[in-house]
């Protein structure tokens, strides 16, 4: 028998999960699961970094507990954000994307490279909270004193073994790797204010990092742990976590942001994928992850918020099944949601402004959001399906998100596709497949795929219902209507 560790971290939550392999199936256990989220600290939304190391040291505690003496590891986090180090140590907790100081970065690149160059350049989507635009922001006297810039998987890989890497599908979205040369873009790190020796070495997923040190081991009773570099962006390790059987296939994983895409063999830049703001990120095993980043359940999570978490996120699905569908057209996409002070408060405010009957209840909130969230889905799965020039007749939906079957139907229904829903923990697992193969237990990315499918229970959801053929077009021309009103 061999185990297997994924730590995944999100936005609001971490959890510590654990396989045990043996003849051809593996058992998956969560050991410890712990709260995240950021905090405002020296006038900035900060993470934690000290708390999420601690809870990785208490998860492996508890997996040597269960009389595993032996483990591989491999950590995924969000993307873009990072640390800041010399003499070994952090020069504060990293600053969160939705700090509202990304906006005098992207200014500050953008008078020395235009957006098209940029994008011809990464291949990577314009989101202003890209990792070029946060170190543009930071001050060149801030990034100066850094003997290192880590991002935060490889920050805390670092913290395990002492290790320094930058694993390279997360490396990817820092919008700072040229495409075409595989690496660091010279001209984008002098923009950027950093330099290329303060940047690790570029490994990729599957990459053997080290071992957890012994110091390490002894306070805190770990087992033997081998620590590797998996696709340490979520995204990437949920892509890896698909269990699509085929070559060609679409997928939404759905968490705090929704990301819709397809896997591709080659980067796709062209004038129209700028356009659409799509991305090409690099994916594990030297695929492309071609996909969009929208939003997804953030507004979902600020709802429960708002409520304090008087209704677990089931019981507002429950109630939401009561209320009718498409009663509102919201553009959830809008930057006026990314981080508002009430987001039940905004969206009212939205629905005021475009003449829409106002959602009250929780049951109208909830519904107001999943309906209008099928709804960009199946937007954007027209922008993909026209860019890749590949009608997909099926949508993989992993994450968080598939285990809401009210928003599974509702995107099968607009989007006339049938959805696979599953797996709920496409990441972690997508964490534990690379581990599995750098482990010798899989041959490839496609035997993993393979092996995934065959050990879970997925759901499947066909379109229903006589649906308005004209909703889309209703959706979109409300959508215009709120952006004029801006």
């Amino acid at each position: 028998m061999s185990a297997h560790v994924a730590v995944d971290i999100g936005a609001s939550s971490g959890r510590v999960i654990v396989a045990e392999y043996e003849d051809n199936h593996f058992e998956v256990s969560e050991v410890h699961r712990f709260k995240n989220g950021f905090q405002q600290v020296d006038g900035h939304d900060r993470w934690n970094i000290d708390d999420l190391f601690q809870n990785i040291l208490i998860g492996l505690a508890k997996v040597k507990e269960r009389g595993i003496e032996v483990c591989t590891l491999g950590i995924d986090t969000w993307a873009v954000d990072y640390v800041l180090v010399k003499d070994g140590e952090k020069l504060g907790h990293p600053i969160a994307y939705r700090d509202s100081r990304t906006q005098k970065g992207v200014e500050n690149v953008f008078e020395k490279i235009t957006k098209e160059d940029l994008y011809s350049k990464t291949g990577i989507q314009f989101l202003p909270f890209n990792t070029v635009f946060q170190y543009a922001a930071e001050g060149n006297d801030v990034l100066r004193s850094a003997e290192k810039s880590l991002l935060i998987p490889d920050y805390l890989a670092y913290q395990l073994t002492g290790v320094m890497v930058a694993e390279e599908t997360n490396a990817s979205t820092t919008q700072l790797l040229n495409l075409h040369h595989k690496t660091y873009d010279v001209e984008l790190l002098e923009i950027a204010g950093v330099t290329p020796h303060q940047l690790p070495e570029l490994v990729a997923a599957g990459t053997y990092i080290g071992d957890v040190t012994d110091e390490l081991r002894a306070e805190y009773d770990l087992p033997a742990t081998h620590v590797y570099a998996v696709a340490t962006h979520d995204t990437a390790s949920a892509v890896v976590g698909v269990p699509a059987t085929n070559e060609r296939f679409a997928y939404i994983s759905s968490g705090t942001w929704s990301l819709i895409g397809t896997e591709l063999k080659e980067p796709l830049i062209t004038e129209e994928t700028q356009k659409q703001n799509y991305t090409n990120e690099w994916g594990a095993y030297e695929t492309i992850r071609f996909l969009k980043n929208i939003t997804g359940m953030w507004s979902i999570q600020e709802i429960a918020r708002m409520l304090d978490y008087q209704y677990s996120y089931q019981e507002m699905a429950d109630a939401a099944k009561a209320v009718a569908p498409f009663e509102q057209f919201v553009d959830l996409n809008d930057e006026r949601f990314t981080n508002p002070k009430n987001m039940i408060e905004e969206i009212q405010a939205y629905c005021k402004e475009t003449n829409q009957k106002v959602p009250e209840t929780v049951g109208e909130l909830t519904i107001c959001v999943y309906s209008n969230l099928a709804l960009l889905y199946a937007h954007e799965l027209e922008h993909l399906e026209r860019l890749t020039g590949h009608s997909f007749d099926v949508i993989h939906i992993v994450g968080g998100g598939s285990n809401v079957s009210i928003l599974n139907q509702l995107t099968a229904t607009v989007t006339g596709k049938t959805v696979v829903a599953g797996p709920g923990e496409a990441t972690a697992l997508g964490n534990l497949l690379v581990q599995m193969i750098a482990d010798g237990k899989l041959e490839s990315l496609q035997h993993a795929r393979q092996f995934l499918k065959e050990q879970i229970e997925l759901n499947i959801f066909e379109p229903e219902g006589n649906i308005d053929k004209q909703l889309l077009q209703q959706w979109k021309q409300i959508i215009e209507r709120g952006k004029n009103h801006d």
